[in-house]
């Protein structure tokens, strides 16, 4: 695919368990990014079990420009009660900061519509930090943030001390 921006070439395709290294650098240049590198526990072992074991948690689609990786989305199919159809929840979604601009992210969401589109989902979903500078660009795509809603986490002790006998 070409894009609009000095017609490089960009490719969107499913992860495979060989690209299980790419994605875990992927993984730490998102968490560098977003100032949380201290969180990244992930290693190569565990993302191989995760998303390419018995039961794969999530999907990868990883974006080539001119033969380079440049990026990368974590997805997986939630379910909308109230839409009564499947979801895509994006995860996590990069671009290498060389390769921005390049029409990566674009590539990448416009990959994951068609996805969505063919497995029927009523919608797509993600969560950016209010900082982010892709806010505009996701706002261009056509995305509303959504104000009304806050978003809970439970983890570590706290998770381990509700899920006891």
């Amino acid at each position: 695919m070409r894009d609009g921006s000095g017609g490089v070439s960009v490719r969107i395709r499913e992860a495979r368990v060989e690209d299980v290294p790419v994605i875990t650098r992927f993984i730490r240049d998102i968490a560098e990014f977003e100032k949380l590198s201290g969180e990244v526990v992930a290693t190569e072992q565990v993302i191989t079990e995760s998303l390419f074991g018995e039961r794969p948690a999530a999907r990868v689609i990883l974006a080539d420009v001119e033969g380079e990786p440049a990026g990368f989305a974590v997805y997986f199919f939630n379910f909308s009660t109230f839409v009564g159809r499947p979801g895509i929840y994006i995860e996590d979604i990069f671009i290498s900061e060389e390769k921005r601009g390049m029409g990566v992210g674009e590539a990448m969401m416009r990959y994951l519509a068609r996805l969505a589109r063919a497995e029927k989902c009523g919608r797509m979903e993600w969560a950016v930090l209010d900082w982010n500078p892709a806010r505009s660009f996701y706002e261009n795509l056509g995305a509303e943030p959504m104000s009304d809603w806050v978003l809970y986490r439970i983890s570590g002790a706290e998770l381990e001390k509700l899920g006891e006998e």
